[in-house]
């Protein structure tokens, strides 16, 4: 597995923004939701990512050091939460879309990742 692991505070893309399917409106339409949100709060980048292929989009972020992706899939939808995962760990755990900017800022400032 290649990646770049840059802390998270030096990585020029801070979170990438994956809808599961491409094709599915509301997956697509929350994930721009999401992104435009957090992007306005001033975390730095949000890359919205929509080639598809979940498998590759995390495999390109890791390479391209994206300390976290923020998958929304269809519980998305049901519960208002994302799985967010972790570039260096691999690790996901689901978020509450109002806790995802906390989440998002404590664990960019250079901390070590909440749990």
């Amino acid at each position: 597995r290649t990646l770049l692991r840059l802390p998270a505070h030096l990585a020029p893309i801070k979170a990438a923004v994956i809808p599961l399917k491409r094709n599915h409106q509301d997956l697509v339409a929350k994930a721009q939701t999401i992104r435009s949100e957090l992007q306005s709060l001033g975390l730095g980048r949000i890359f919205f990512e929509n080639s598809g292929n979940i498998g590759k989009s995390y495999r390109k972020h890791d390479e391209v050091g994206t300390p976290f992706c923020l998958t929304v899939d269809f519980e998305s939808l049901e519960t208002d939460t994302v799985t967010v995962r972790d570039r260096d760990s691999m690790s996901q755990i689901r978020v509450a879309t109002p806790e995802l900017a906390a989440y998002l800022a404590t664990n960019l400032s250079g901390s070590t990742v909440s749990k």
